[in-house]
């Protein structure tokens, strides 16, 4: 999704990416055409915040960062939160954006939806507003995406050529997604709050249940939020045979550190 407005921005080989959740937010900068990675930073909340409480962190982040207080050549916002649906682009309307959520989502008759297109789907979801309106305020035109827009964009692009089923797992704050693809196409798509690598092992392994995917053969790939060191490998490790960590865009070249080579997959691919 697009918002435009009539504010003229001075045009530089800038652009920022800003990821926003309720449980932290991060923010990137691109520097083209180098494709140089100038900033890359991540900020975790004590607690799950309000909207608004996030608004106020942001705030303050566009105060205390002076790299963001620039013109950018373009500027995205990534939405991360639960509530959202894929439809197929075969069976959406435009009309019913309400009836696709309301299955496996709260949603608030006051609340806006918006979508975007992937290949041959509709990812139906529920942005932040009042960081789209600050961010309007602040640059004008801007792009923003539902997190898992960005996510299963670029998988179903790693996994063109594939002629096998893969098991993708991205790791966030206190929950994590599952994409399962085979030979790129999209079988599954589901994501969950965990508290304990055992939650996390269990929606893991049931996963591969539903599917009759053998734990021995069928490979596990990690994302974002996840080391060989932690207890979420370790467990991993423990129950499926072959475990793997994907990797971040190699197009890219990093001025700034970043956790590990799978870490910030969504934020880094969303330029």
């Amino acid at each position: 999704m697009v918002q435009t407005s009539n504010t003229e921005q001075i045009s530089n080989n800038s652009k920022l990416s800003i990821q926003i959740s309720l449980s932290g937010l991060s923010f990137c900068i691109l520097d083209e055409p180098d494709n140089n990675i100038t900033e890359l930073k991540e900020y975790k909340f004590e607690k799950r915040l309000s909207p608004l409480e996030v608004l106020d962190q942001l705030k303050a982040l566009f105060e205390n960062e002076n790299t963001l207080n620039q013109s950018f050549s373009s500027v995205c916002v990534i939405h991360t939160n639960e509530l959202s649906a894929l439809v197929s682009s075969e069976l959406f309307d435009e009309n019913c954006l309400a009836d696709y959520l309301k299955f496996n989502a709260k949603i608030l008759k006051s609340d806006f939806i918006a979508y975007d297109h992937i290949n041959e789907m509709v990812n139906v979801y529920v942005p932040y507003v009042n960081i789209n309106n600050f961010i309007y305020d602040t640059f004008g035109s801007f792009t923003y995406k539902h997190y898992s827009t960005v996510l299963l964009e670029n998988i179903l692009m790693m996994e063109k050529n594939s002629t096998e089923i893969n098991v993708f797992v991205h790791v966030g704050i206190n929950h994590f997604e599952i994409i399962v693809v085979d030979s790129s196409n999209l079988i599954l798509y589901n994501t969950f709050e965990f508290q304990t690598k055992e939650d996390f092992m269990y929606y893991i392994l049931f996963t591969y249940e539903q599917l009759e995917l053998n734990p021995e053969t069928h490979e596990l790939i990690l994302l974002g939020a996840v080391s060989r060191e932690s207890e979420l490998f370790q467990i991993c490790y423990k129950y499926i045979r072959h475990v793997v960590f994907g990797s971040r865009p190699s197009k890219y070249k990093f001025n700034v550190t970043s956790a590990h080579d799978h870490s910030d997959f969504v934020i880094l691919n969303s330029f």
